[in-house]
């Protein structure tokens, strides 16, 4: 039997919220450390170190890249938060899977009115034309990923009846 191997990277768009309170931390910790001049002394670097931690952290989670790796009939997802940490997301067998198809696809008009937990794994906005792909998981979960060309071929051609590129 033959093994199918990809990988893809993509970047997930960060939530503006993110960058907004990431400014207002790192800001707020300025003053802090400028207020330890003026007189509050101790208090003013603890203030500024706790402030500057807080923002490096806000900032990791604002700069999202999701890693596919399809391995013989399985997709495994990695959330890589601001290329420094790795976190292994979830392992999605294919043969669980009930279809896969783009987002916009007229193939996943019977699946519409389920209810489903929505998972999004994909680089998070609409781009022209849309890339991403949907796939119902175990009748439960709608996963939304944004898979490379390359990785669309390698799962059509191991599952030519649940997937489709349309």
């Amino acid at each position: 039997m033959s093994e199918a191997y990809v990988e893809c990277l993509v970047k997930a768009k960060g939530a503006f919220v993110f960058k907004i309170l990431r400014a207002l931390l790192y800001a707020l910790c300025a003053v802090a450390f400028l207020s330890m001049v003026i007189g509050t002394g101790v208090i003013g670097v603890i203030l500024g170190l706790a402030l500057g931690a807080a923002g490096y952290y806000v900032g990791m989670l604002g700069d999202v890249e999701y890693e596919y790796l399809y391995i013989d009939k399985e997709l495994s997802v990695d959330k890589i938060l601001a290329q420094t940490r790795r976190k292994k997301v979830a392992t999605y067998t294919m043969e669980r899977m009930e279809i896969m198809a783009p987002i916009k696809s007229y193939r996943l008009d019977n699946y519409k009115n389920r209810q489903t937990k929505d998972i999004d794994y994909s680089i998070g906005y609409e781009d022209k034309p849309d890339k991403r792909y949907v796939f119902y998981y175990e009748g439960g979960e709608r996963i939304i990923i944004s898979p490379s060309e390359e990785m669309i071929k390698v799962m059509k051609n191991a599952n030519p009846r649940k997937v489709y590129s349309d």
